[in-house]
């Protein structure tokens, strides 16, 4: 019975009332007390590819492996480290690299060449190439790529951020969450814990803007409904609502409270964020002929400059189906042809409005591949299983060094050779170019003060700072 529950004794207790104690507890945002230093980085924009795109094809150029094409993959260079069920019963012979590497920019970065584009902005790019996580299958690795931990249930990134930092736009949400609207159909799930709040109050989750003509559904008043009517409608419920949450001190009844009169303003903010006829034809064209499809990466992409100009905190793209176990040349070049041009694009867009210094570009995805052929190696039909030990991603602006590669793997691609980077690693570089230490920004649930690097060793990756 209610009586009898905990949160009704905080809620009922006489005196100083416990309940709002309580409450100020749970609610406490440290946005008044953070950054805690100058930050380098105001907004952060993940550009997050799921599936597990492979660094052997885009950025880790391994010349050697020719002459290892279809002999089995040494032990020394194994070492017994697990693959999926997929290929653990096939022989692990070594499959090279199908695409050709060059050098570009004055750096010299060597990028494959199904992404010419990313090509001709190489020298903005800061490419981790030494990258590794600790799960080998798509949900727990992805889940812990944007978590932190394998096991759903606690906050993202994002999530962090916006309870951290807040957002510059009241009239938009601190996280937004934008999913490709793919053009053929995909079995592979994203799902919500990537962009949830876990225990932190559920206000600061992400925010799915839909790829339909309605980007937030239920947004839109019915006809004949005046504005002034919704206003007063709205002022009832929170009345009522406030009245609730002095009884029990439940944060989620703050939430519900901010995001009525969130959802109100937005009713102003997101058809207007939405609606790119008023971009100029150069900015189509910048971004590529798909970014004219409403919901197509590209067309995210551009959104995503859009938020930002507007002070969202957060803001993240989802691209599925780097999936590649099989028909490596076709599935692989397809996605780098959805995301290429508009991700350089928005590296371009951001300079010349002189947004990318305080703008951090992450591009990545929750591992890489084996270098061994999934399937007949030298067959058309060959993919690539999952890889867990070593895989690359790309930041741009915001307080990283342009035109710099950090850390490398041995001659196979298969173990990193120098300068490991973990997940928690790049969690405690992101946050700290923000302005915030990681370790000291924690949040109390059940007795225990966590934090999105969790309790192992994590560090700041200062070698890429600017």
């Amino acid at each position: 019975m209610l009586a009898s529950t905990r949160r009704y004794f905080l809620g009922q207790a006489s005196g100083v009332s416990l309940g709002a104690m309580a409450l100020h507890s749970l609610l406490a945002n440290p946005a008044s007390k953070l950054p805690h230093f100058a930050p380098k980085a105001k907004r952060v924009i993940f550009l997050t590819q799921s599936g597990g795109p492979s660094q052997i094809e885009l950025f880790d150029e391994k010349p050697g492996l020719m002459k290892w094409a279809g002999q089995e993959l040494p032990d020394s260079v194994r070492q017994g480290q697990r693959v999926t069920t997929m290929t653990a019963n096939q022989k692990q012979l070594v499959m090279p690299a199908v695409t050709k590497f060059a050098r570009h920019g004055k750096s010299g970065a060597a990028i494959g060449e199904w992404l010419p584009h990313l090509a001709k902005v190489a020298d903005d790019v800061c490419f981790i190439k030494s990258m590794h996580t600790d799960q080998i299958n798509h949900a727990p690795a992805m889940t812990q790529f944007l978590t932190g931990h394998q096991i759903p249930g606690r906050p993202s990134v994002g999530a962090w951020v916006s309870y951290g930092l807040g957002s510059e736009n009241k009239d938009l949400p601190d996280y937004l969450v934008m999913l490709s609207k793919m053009q053929r159909p995909s079995d592979q799930p994203l799902y919500d814990h990537y962009w949830g709040s876990g225990f932190l109050p559920s206000r600061y989750q992400g925010v799915k803007l839909r790829n339909a003509k309605d980007a937030v559904l239920y947004l839109r008043d019915p006809d004949g409904l005046p504005r002034e009517l919704r206003r007063g409608m709205l002022d009832g419920i929170a009345e009522i609502n406030q009245k609730r949450l002095d009884e029990t001190g439940d944060p989620e009844i703050a939430t519900r409270i901010r995001q009525y009169e969130m959802a109100y303003r937005m009713q102003a903010s997101v058809p207007a964020l939405a609606d790119l006829s008023a971009e100029p034809e150069e900015v189509f064209e910048l971004y590529g002929p798909d970014s004219r499809r409403p919901g197509s990466y590209a067309a995210n992409c551009i959104l995503a400059r859009r938020l930002a100009e507007r002070g969202v905190r957060f803001i993240q793209l989802f691209h599925p189906d780097w999936d590649h176990h099989s028909r490596l040349p076709s599935w692989c070049t397809a996605r780098c042809r959805d995301t290429d041009q508009a991700s350089a694009a928005l590296i371009l867009d951001l300079r010349r409005r002189g947004m990318l210094d305080d703008t951090l570009v992450i591009w990545g995805g929750e591992f890489g591949r084996g270098v061994a052929g999934q399937g007949q190696w030298d067959s058309i039909e060959a993919g690539r299983d999952h890889h867990p030990r070593c895989f690359t991603i790309w930041m741009a602006g915001g307080g990283v060094k342009p035109g710099i590669t950090y850390g490398a793997t041995d001659d196979f691609s298969f173990n990193v050779a120098e300068n490991p980077v973990h997940v928690r690693d790049l969690h405690a570089t992101v946050m700290h170019l923000l302005g915030i230490h990681h370790e000291t920004f924690t949040y109390r649930h059940q007795g225990l003060d966590f934090r999105l690097t969790g309790v192992e060793p994590a560090r700041v990756v200062k070698e890429v700072l600017a």
